[in-house]
């Protein structure tokens, strides 16, 4: 039995149950993995983090008192792909995991080998949605009064519309009388529905689709 490319890939956990780290360390060491540290609340990745050489890191949302929502930044300024891994299955908590800087995710209801999936394809530089999620977001959308579940609703449109204008997220916001993390969940909603992986490709996007008035 060959180790495979993914031997030796660091990856760091961030979530407050004990018992649920000791699971992950025993799956992802049965893949080769190697997990270079735990942290149960922000303040403890923070001081880790740095020293740990992490290629990737599992996250969840609930963190004692804290959310992992804001863990997402500071892993994404040091080049550290994401993967939430969490019980919360709602969309505008998805959503919001994604406009944070999520690179895929997973809820703790899946298996362990959609987990390992997902950082697998993380790794490769792919977003991941968890099947269980993939289908909480097509409820979602399928929810929108939209005519079809890829079209964008009218806010989606209007947030695009000023992208490509060049306005900044605090002048969207401003325009549409909403907050800048609204502004960023709308991207993130864009992103799914469209299939595009991350903001880079949202304006590629929005270029492509500019057109002469």
């Amino acid at each position: 039995m060959t180790e495979g490319p993914y031997a030796g890939v660091r990856v760091f956990l961030a979530d407050d149950h004990p018992a649920v780290r000791e699971g992950l360390t025993l799956r992802l060491l049965q893949e080769y993995f190697v997990v270079c540290g735990e942290a149960e609340n922000r303040a403890e990745l923070v001081a880790k983090i740095d020293g740990s050489g992490a290629d990737i890191a599992l996250v969840d949302l609930s963190l004692c008192e804290e959310s992992g929502l804001d863990l997402i930044p500071d892993l994404r300024s040091r080049g550290i792909p994401v993967v939430v891994y969490s019980m919360h299955e709602d969309a505008d908590t998805v959503y919001w995991a994604l406009a944070r800087g999520a690179a895929s995710y997973v809820t703790k209801r899946e298996s362990s080998a959609v987990l390992v999936e997902a950082v697998r394809r993380t790794l490769a530089g792919e977003r991941y949605i968890s099947p269980r999620i993939a289908a909480v977001i097509d409820c979602a959308q399928a929810q929108d009064k939209t005519l079809e579940r890829a079209v964008l609703s009218e806010r989606e449109r209007q947030t695009l519309d000023l992208l490509g204008r060049g306005e900044t997220n605090a002048d969207i916001a401003a325009a549409l009388g909403v907050s800048v993390r609204t502004v960023e969940s709308y991207y993130a909603r864009i992103q799914v529905k469209l299939g595009l992986n991350g903001m880079k490709a949202l304006r590629k996007f929005v270029i492509s689709s500019q057109r002469p008035r």
